[in-house]
């Protein structure tokens, strides 16, 4: 399985994503946001947010991490991110 950008691993079907994360994907950090722990990888050369909804024990969906929403600030506060993806 060759993927070259998120488009290719929004085009995965929901089981072949989770296979991809865990077998190709590195684990960054994780953080809560609101219901939902997401927990941010990195596959190949983009990263990638995993919503989890824990209390229906459930990925709800993957976003393409965006450095500038808010969310950046919970996992800057944690580890130092690459200055290439901020």
């Amino acid at each position: 399985m060759h993927l070259e950008t998120f488009e290719d691993f929004m085009k995965l079907k929901y089981r072949d994503k989770i296979k991809t994360l865990y077998f190709h994907g590195t684990f960054v950090v994780s953080i809560r946001y609101y219901a939902h722990k997401v927990n941010l990888y990195l596959v190949h050369d983009f990263y990638i947010e995993v919503f989890y909804n824990p209390k229906l024990d459930l990925i709800e969906h993957f976003e393409r991490f965006n450095p500038k929403h808010k969310r950046t600030k919970f996992y800057t506060d944690q580890i130092a991110l690459p200055s290439d993806i901020l």
